[in-house]
């Protein structure tokens, strides 16, 4: 049996042996320490350029909105009526908004103005606005670009047999717009309209009461009311609309008076507003 005698010269040289090995790994894992951060740094680097890029393209693809209503402090309103549909009312309107001295815009469907293209011709007469409703009166949503300007296109050939003229605001069927819709007309030179305030008037079940009370206490400068010259309570309800708003202050004007002129943009809730 061997017998190993342990000197000082065996604990130096097993002391030497340890540092090193003890070095070799400090350095091995400060080199995958060092090793690991670079893909972190990589990472947040990656992370801030797709927070750049996709904030570059949310401000880029913003929802584009009509006009809902316009920021004015004067007073001026506008009563907005879209007709589609028959015409046993319309002789009615036009006669009390002769007696209050009011200008309203109408927006008219090609069909309609095809088929009562007297009436079309005496609103013109008489210094109201005409809009452009479409020719057809379709989902617009669900038109290309060239569907949405055969309808409008359609529609002011109508339009210039008439009147002789064509129209430079328009009105989307049911409402319904998006990006496509509102570019392509706008780039065709309309302005694009909603309302801020509904009557709701083609609901035979609304009262003329009903109806008032949901648009008189809406009132304010700059709104845009929808009407319907169908609704079925408009003869009950109009004439004490126009004469409450009237005792109220406000003036009521066409959509293209109500408008701003110049340098102007639509904020987030529809308001156009100067620049």
């Amino acid at each position: 049996m061997r017998i190993f005698v342990i000197t000082k010269r065996h604990i130096l040289i097993a002391a030497i042996a340890a540092a090193i090995i003890i070095t070799a790994i400090v350095v091995a894992v400060s080199f995958t320490s060092g090793s690991a951060t670079a893909p972190t740094s990589s990472l947040t680097a990656d992370a801030s350029a797709d927070n750049n890029y996709e904030m570059t393209v949310l401000a880029g693809t913003k929802k584009e909105l009509p006009v809902y209503s316009v920021d004015r402090n004067d007073k001026k309103i506008a009563l907005t009526i879209d007709a589609a549909w028959e015409d046993d009312k319309t002789p009615f309107i036009l006669e009390t908004l002769d007696k209050y001295d009011v200008k309203a815009t109408f927006f008219l469907c090609g069909f309609w103005a095809e088929k009562y293209a007297d009436k079309v011709k005496e609103i013109y007469e008489k210094g109201h606005e005409l809009g452009n409703h479409t020719a057809t009166h379709p989902h617009m949503n669900t038109l290309s670009a060239d569907g949405i300007k055969k309808e409008l296109d359609d529609f002011e050939k109508l339009m210039v047999d008439i009147t002789g003229e064509k129209t430079t605001v328009f009105r989307a069927p049911y409402g319904e717009y998006n990006d496509n819709v509102i570019k392509t007309v706008r780039s065709m030179g309309y302005e694009v309209l909603q309302w801020d305030i509904d009557s709701i008037d083609w609901k035979e079940e609304r009262s003329a009461q009903t109806i008032l009370d949901t648009v008189l206490p809406k009132l304010h400068d700059g709104c845009i009311i929808l009407c319907h010259n169908n609704g079925f309570k408009i003869k009950e309800y109009l004439p004490t609309l126009i004469e409450e708003a009237q005792k109220q202050g406000y003036e009521f004007v066409t959509i293209s008076e109500l408008l701003l002129d110049g340098e102007t943009y639509i904020d987030v809730n529809g308001v156009q507003k100067a620049k």
